[in-house]
């Protein structure tokens, strides 16, 4: 009886607190992060076993396997087949689970779920392009970036990247073997992409073979991308061997970048760094995304979300144009793309299915383009 009273006495000590935190900031986060949090340090003896990229459970998306990343919008043509230019996926943060720091990898859990469904709603925006490969991997946390101390956020980044950098390999000996590519990625991903390009292909003979890159919702700053040798930022539909990358907000929104140190911003309307003001008339296409990204934190445990085929295009909806670094676009509430605003108008979760179709169309016509050049690339 004494422990029962001990326990309630705890969760309603915890209650309390939640309570009095989320009245006393007005902002439910800090609060939410402290109840599910990771209760322990980095710990190897935790971690799943390192994925064997030689075997296909260890690929989100494959070439040939059946799979989401291969879905198209309804009303366009279906998804290449042995196409001459390959995909390289990095997913973002899926895991919102405080078990551990890095995913466990569970086929049967909320963080596949997630995964599925960035394969549905952003890895097959490449699918009329190119071959999708998206490894699995074990990503870090979403407690990571809001309550890891730096050194444990580094050390639990590290571990996630080691596993991208081995996938890498693996495609660029196994399947890629001398093709030209596409690097892509979000959020957690883009952090890990951006460092394949720092590390592993600029001012190498691979920056020759990436197409470009689209490296989407980061933190990628100009100066990072002009620091590089051989690989630039993009600036234009036909440009090679760059990076696209954008943070999409709505317009009145209150971005916490730092201005000091501006994101790099490509317009998707006209793939033009910072580029101004471009009409909705040339907006492609957005895409309302399949199935229901999941932030339980509560739990891991799968929920059978479905993932119907994705539906037409919705064109021709919003302006866009680059400001202070930030991609500012029309307020998406009460549209059909409400729902996926993080807070402030983030729509981080929509740096893709807003843009869909331009970026299918764009990837196409970087494709053509490289293959027209192929000699002298």
């Amino acid at each position: 009886m004494r422990r029962t009273l001990i326990i309630v006495a705890v969760i309603a000590g915890v209650l309390v607190a939640a309570v009095a935190g989320i009245v006393l900031t007005g902002n439910v986060l800090p609060v939410v992060t402290w109840i599910f949090k990771p209760r322990h340090g980095w710990d190897l003896a935790l971690k799943a076993p390192a994925p064997d990229y030689a075997q296909s459970a260890s690929w989100a998306a494959l070439p040939g396997r059946p799979g989401l990343a291969d879905d198209v919008p309804k009303g366009e043509p279906p998804a290449a087949r042995d196409a001459p230019v390959d995909v390289f996926f990095i997913h973002p943060t899926g895991y919102m689970s405080g078990a551990d720091w890095n995913s466990p990898l569970d086929p049967a859990s909320r963080t596949e779920e997630n995964t599925q469904w960035m394969m549905a709603n952003q890895a097959s925006a490449f699918s009329g392009c190119c071959n999708v490969y998206a490894p699995r991997y074990r990503e870090a946390s979403i407690f990571t970036y809001f309550t890891a101390p730096p050194d444990l956020f580094k050390t639990t980044m590290n571990f996630a990247y080691a596993d991208v950098d081995r996938a890498f390999t693996y495609f660029l000996e196994h399947y890629s073997r001398g093709r030209p590519f596409i690097l892509a990625s979000h959020s957690q991903g883009t952090f890990h992409a951006f460092r394949l390009i720092k590390e592993r292909i600029d001012g190498t003979p691979l920056a020759g073979r990436l197409v470009a890159a689209y490296l989407l919702g980061g933190s990628i700053t100009g100066q990072d991308v002009d620091a590089l040798k051989t690989v630039h930022a993009c600036n234009g539909p036909t440009d090679l061997h760059c990076v696209n990358h954008w943070a999409t907000w709505g317009e009145g929104g209150s971005p916490y970048y730092d201005k000091a140190h501006k994101l790099l911003c490509i317009n998707p309307l006209t793939w033009r760094r910072d580029g101004g003001e471009a009409p909705a008339a040339l907006h492609q296409g957005g895409v309302v995304p399949s199935g229901r990204f999941q932030l339980a934190f509560w739990s891991d445990a799968a929920t059978g979300m479905a993932f119907p085929p994705l539906g037409a295009p919705v064109r021709h909806w919003t302006a866009a144009r680059c400001q202070d670094g930030i991609l500012t676009v029309a307020d998406q509430k009460g549209g059909p793309f409400d729902g996926l605003d993080l807070g402030r108008k983030n729509y981080h979760g929509l740096d893709y299915p807003l843009f869909h179709m331009d970026i299918r169309e764009n990837a196409a016509l970087r494709v053509k383009t490289y293959l027209a050049q192929a000699p002298a690339n």
